[in-house]
């Protein structure tokens, strides 16, 4: 029995497991902790994944994979290249997606091994994703194609359909944009995953809607998601980051465009796309830029509730350090303020004039309540405050997606509900710890919550108590239930 799968198992309460944690600091700030962690990072596109399966989330940054050793350090394992992390195999333990266009299996103390692909001309991908595309209950992935600019080739975005958790095939290619990000949710809640697709060279973005069985259909126009200004086709995208911004537990769009202003126009900004929910069939509402102040290089997003408030905040990378005509660009820390409001707290919070980077993920790697950030080729520990908190953890079963990439979980709380989801690739080519953090503010519990898993199957849990981390395992289906779609 693999680790993974041991530590569900060993959850009392019906699947619940509270894990001890430290009692939270004065202030929510963020300090550069990486050379007492043992940490010598470069600065390239990082993922979190607990790929040993010790419930201790690990670290793959600019290629090279570290091991948290309990929150106290971090111990070099292997050099592999960026990518992201999920279980295409479903055994319980974190493989890998490398962009260069590998799959590596996780063979537990024997490291990892290569999983046959299809030959294919070589490709250069900068963001990809897993996810379970065509209801089959094993991972798939979607990789975006970018270009070689100095030979005048577009690649093609690809998607690579799982082979009973064997191997891949091309189930889908498609060279009509240029992609840099691509991040995949149920946005429109019908129990599979759709896809978005942030596109460069002004080309509008896309979003894909899946119909449960890995065929998309475009409906990036009718619903709203080209992430443009009028006057162009689209943007300068980089990456997008999906997440529920106003706590109508509807997912929502953060689109982040790169954008010129000078003699070759008013390029299009970076921009919220707002979810209006069932009665607009899920469609989009841009919102525009909410007040985020203009920099020409914003480069990846990504978001988190940094301050534990019940707010997604939203952290933003640059491409340059010196952008045109001399103005200084720096990685920008916005934090929610409520009602589309956001405030610049990067000086602040101890995240002020970083230098350029695509590198952007969050993680509570040490158990203590607060999200913390690799970016710019440090790791930055949140110092913590007094607000409440919950994380969740979901486990599915073998056959059924057993990392539960795709599911969502809310929190219901008075006049608003919060939505998180398990993603597997969020902003360029960066990824998210899967345990879903939710801050509560001053919201002490018990808390209730509703559980809708890959597969489409929900579960409520009522009288769930505040400030802890709660491991979820799905019950196992019946062999007469068929998958909900």
């Amino acid at each position: 029995m693999n680790r993974a799968l041991r530590f569900a198992l060993g959850l009392p309460l019906a699947g619940l497991f509270v894990v001890p944690t430290a009692a939270g600091q004065a202030s929510a700030t963020f300090v550069d902790e990486s050379e007492r962690l043992g940490l010598q990072l470069g600065d390239d596109r990082a993922a979190w994944g607990d790929f040993d399966g010790d419930g201790w989330v690990d670290l793959l940054a600019a290629g090279t994979l570290w091991r948290n050793e309990a929150g106290r350090r971090f111990v070099k394992v292997a050099s592999e290249g960026p990518g992201v992390f999920g279980d295409f195999d479903d055994d319980g333990d974190l493989d890998l997606f490398l962009f260069d266009g590998r799959v590596l299996r996780n063979d537990g103390e024997d490291g990892f091994a290569a999983v046959p692909m299809p030959e294919l001309e070589p490709s250069v991908c900068l963001g990809a994703c897993w996810g379970d595309f065509n209801g089959d209950g094993l991972l798939d992935v979607y990789a975006g194609g970018y270009e070689d600019w100095d030979k005048g080739i577009d690649y093609p975005d690809r998607l690579f359909l799982n082979e009973g958790g064997r191997a891949f095939a091309l189930g889908w290619s498609e060279a009509r944009y240029r992609a840099r990000g691509v991040t995949a949710c149920d946005f429109d809640r019908d129990g599979d995953l759709d896809v978005y697709v942030s596109n460069y060279r002004l080309q509008p973005n896309l979003l894909w809607r899946n119909d449960g069985s890995g065929k998309f259909t475009d409906v990036t126009a009718s619903h709203g998601a080209v992430a443009t200004s009028p006057g162009f086709a689209g943007g300068h995208s980089i990456g997008a980051a999906w997440g529920d911004f106003d706590d109508d537990g509807e997912f929502d769009l953060f689109a982040g465009n790169f954008a010129h202003v000078d003699d070759r126009g008013d390029q299009p900004k970076s921009r919220f796309l707002r979810n209006r929910g069932p009665g607009d069939d899920f469609a989009f509402e841009d919102r525009g830029a909410c007040g985020i102040p203009y920099q020409e290089s914003y480069a990846s997003p990504a978001a988190a509730d940094y301050d534990n408030d019940g707010d997604l905040d939203l952290y933003f990378t640059t491409v340059y350090g010196t952008a045109s005509f001399g103005v200084a660009n720096h990685p920008v820390l916005q934090r929610n303020d409520g009602d589309w409001n956001w405030t610049e707290v990067a000086a602040a919070e101890g995240l002020g004039r970083l230098p350029p980077t695509y590198q952007a993920a969050w993680a509570d790697f040490d158990h203590d309540g607060d999200l913390d950030l690799v970016t710019a080729g440090r790791l930055f520990v949140n110092q913590g405050n007094r607000n409440h908190w919950l994380e969740v953890r979901l486990v599915g079963v073998p056959g059924h997606n057993r990392s539960a990439v795709g599911a969502q979980v809310r929190v219901h709380l008075a006049g608003r509900t919060l939505a998180r989801q398990v993603e597997a690739g969020t902003g360029q080519g960066n990824q998210n710890d899967a345990t879903l953090h939710f801050g509560l503010g001053a919201e002490a519990g018990p808390l209730r919550l509703t559980v809708q898993w890959p597969d489409g199957s929900t579960q409520t849990l009522n009288e769930v108590a505040a400030d802890r981390i709660l491991a979820l395992r799905r019950a196992a289906p019946s062999a007469a239930e068929p998958r909900q779609k």
